[in-house]
């Protein structure tokens, strides 16, 4: 099995900024991909941003050039640094990834989501 543990998170005002991090323990052979989903009261869970093997990074339009996601392969964590937030990015943040691991003694890909946290940013 595998477990996202996230940290970070709060409360802050418009305009500034918080940082989640997320780190990946367990079985892991390989992580496929790696990032941030979102969901906001009364709407759809939302991909934020996210590492696809080695490929760059993809964001979300309506944070990009605001929220910058990094990680550390050699930890099998990621972090979402986000700046100049605004009332509308308040929600519930998930770490997701997709992990080649090892589930009732069966290797594959499974996917894997973290507790979430609160974001909130008043206006």
């Amino acid at each position: 099995q595998v477990q996202l543990v996230e940290s970070g998170g709060g409360l802050v005002q418009a305009g500034g900024s918080l940082r989640l991090s997320c780190a990946a323990s367990g079985i892991i052979f390989k992580i496929n991909a790696m990032g941030w989903y979102r969901q906001a009261p009364g709407k759809q869970r939302e991909l934020v941003a996210r590492f696809i093997s080695g490929g760059t990074p993809n964001y979300a339009d309506s944070v990009k050039g605001r929220f910058t996601i990094s990680r550390d392969n050699a930890n099998n964590t990621v972090a979402l640094q986000m700046n100049s937030l605004k009332p509308e990015d308040t929600a519930v943040y998930y770490c997701h990834a997709l992990v080649y691991s090892v589930r009732n003694m069966k290797r594959g890909e499974y996917e894997y989501w973290g507790q979430g946290t609160q974001v909130t940013v008043s206006s």
